[in-house]
């Protein structure tokens, strides 16, 4: 069972940057595809982007592609989120997740682990 923790979050202004990181416990991280998900109060947690074990392939929601780079260090066991270019609407708590079983989905219901999150403010 893989226990993921999460850092990074803080308060940004708009248009500014921030690199999330999330580690993992565990020495099968490198088999998970991990992923990046984000919550709004009590909105529906958001699928924000996704990397595969293996090959790691990438997939973006498209209120984040092209400002959003996910990535990971197996080695580290380490999964990364840059964003750039932040906007107000990216204010969420931000969740990692592991998926053992490589479905490379953007379903939270595909996802076995969970972190405890870190929260992003962007002020305008």
């Amino acid at each position: 069972q893989a226990q993921l923790v999460e850092s990074g979050g803080g308060l940004v202004q708009a248009g500014g940057s921030l690199r999330l990181s999330c580690v993992a416990s565990g020495r099968t991280f490198s088999t998970y595809t991990m992923a990046w998900f984000r919550q709004v109060s009590q909105k529906d947690r958001e699928f924000v982007a996704a990397i595969s074990r293996g090959d790691s392939r990438t997939r973006y929601a498209d209120s984040v592609k092209g400002r959003a780079t996910i990535s990971r260090d197996n080695a580290k066991n380490l999964l990364y989120l840059q964003m750039n270019s932040l906007k107000p609407e990216d204010t969420a708590v931000y969740y990692c997740a592991a998926d053992p079983y490589g479905r490379y989905s953007d379903s939270v219901g595909a996802y076995d682990y969970w972190g405890q999150g870190t929260q992003v403010t962007v002020s305008s």
